[in-house]
């Protein structure tokens, strides 16, 4: 099978390396790719924000398999013209990935098909978000005020504030600037993600991880893309995967099907386990990042097999999933900057060492590997337990040098330290 992936962050890496380890694969592709890809997989330049080059590559390569990284060629149409020229592509039409595109579209499936989720206040213009305030306080009893811009905006588009002031000035930069905005309940409890392939039909939940969004120790500072993540959750209830693909998952991908806007590829649920149950905070149409880092390594399942079987729309003939024991820990390693205005172009040293993943990468003309992005690497480890993964895993994060650099230094720590509880029914 001749695979090409789509994208050029560490969840991309990510894949490459489970694609590559599979013997089903006979070339891989990865386009653009970055510095760590090129080890791995074949690169080309690429825009990926342009459907038809997508598609043309495709086709030019003689691609069996499609896997499509980024939300922003999902939401443009990559997906719809990598099929139409008759090659199997893992990830949802522009129809479907709306469900991450849009938050308001989302929330109209999740009360279409009953799923559970925070109620919400859209907003279409200033005038209107004091009231949308005002109205979630009523709601909830005042802070913390949620405001989410209601399009794509890189994991970052959301603030969590007891600052109503700051509520008021991210709602109205994203009015500004031409988007719309929804006003949500906050929701307690420990946040979790858990990803699942579908083809529209047949949904296989994985394992479920929880990402660190926050860029500073103890969440603090301001919101990123994800500083790090770990799998699995020793704290989750042991029913959580089957109720939320019983509650969630499944219930969703239905209504999709009966719009006849069928979702097929990767539905990413993030949660909320909260003290009246499991609540959606939002779907992603693709693999997160950086939760991927952590999932993948703990996947026995040879993964082309299972993202061809759901491309082509035979994911129930698909043999149960096979999981590896043990735990994995990835760390974030951070420009300079980041998440405001990274710094790019310093020297990586370590950025070849076991477990590190490539995220805002690129080689320099003489070959170094240089810094081009505010997230530069995912530094990865699996453990036999969720304390041995994370040892390993910072202390790959020490062979790293890149000038300026940040990281947090208390990934899965609490888990570890059994701080984490889920508020009681």
């Amino acid at each position: 099978m001749r695979v090409l992936v789509i994208g050029s962050g560490a969840r991309e890496h990510a894949l490459c390396v489970a694609l590559s380890a599979d013997p089903a694969v006979l070339a891989l592709a990865c386009a653009p790719g970055n510095a760590g890809t090129r080890s791995l997989a074949e690169p080309f330049p690429l825009d990926v924000t342009d459907p038809v080059a997508v598609a043309g590559l495709a086709r030019e390569w003689r691609a069996d398999l499609v896997v499509i990284g980024p939300e922003v060629p999902l939401v443009a149409g990559a997906a719809d013209a990598v099929r139409d020229a008759g090659i199997a592509c893992f990830g949802p039409s522009a129809q479907a990935a709306r469900l991450e595109g849009s938050k308001s579209f989302a929330k109209g499936v999740m009360a279409a098909a009953g799923v559970p989720t925070a109620r919400s206040w859209p907003v279409g213009g200033r005038a209107e978000l004091e009231t949308a305030l005002d109205e979630a306080a009523q709601h909830t009893g005042g802070a913390p005020w949620v405001v989410k811009d209601d399009g794509l905006a890189a994991g970052k588009g959301v603030l969590v504030t007891d600052d109503r002031a700051a509520a008021v000035a991210h709602g109205r930069a994203v009015l500004d600037a031409g988007g719309a905005v929804l006003v949500e309940e906050y929701l307690d409890g420990p946040e979790v993600s858990l990803f699942a392939v579908t083809d529209g039909r047949t949904v296989l939940p994985l394992l479920p991880a929880q990402d660190a969004k926050r860029r500073d120790d103890g969440d603090a500072g301001p919101n990123t893309g994800g500083m790090g993540a770990y799998a699995p959750l020793p704290w989750a209830p042991a029913e959580l995967v089957d109720e939320v693909l019983a509650t969630v998952l499944q219930p969703t991908v239905d209504e999709m099907a009966r719009r006849d806007e069928a979702f097929a590829g990767l539905l990413y649920a993030g949660l909320a386990l909260t003290s009246r149950g499991v609540r959606v905070v939002e779907f992603n149409a693709r693999f997160g990042d950086p939760e991927t880092q952590v999932v993948l390594p703990l996947l026995e399942t040879p993964l082309a097999g299972l993202l061809q079987a759901a491309a082509t729309g035979v994911l129930a003939a698909h043999p149960p999933l096979r999981w590896r024991d043990g735990a994995a820990v990835t760390v974030v390693v951070a420009a300079a900057g980041y998440p405001g205005a990274p710094r790019t172009g310093d020297p990586v040293t370590g950025a070849d060492g076991e477990g590190v993943l490539h995220a805002g990468t690129a080689l320099a003309p003489d070959g170094t590997v240089v810094s081009a992005g505010g997230r530069v690497l995912a530094v990865t480890a699996t453990g036999s337990d969720l304390a041995a993964a994370r040892r390993a895993a910072y202390e790959r994060v020490a062979g790293v040098r890149l000038a300026g650099a940040h990281w947090r230094t208390d990934i899965a720590l609490a888990a570890v330290e059994r701080r984490i509880a889920v508020p009681a029914l």
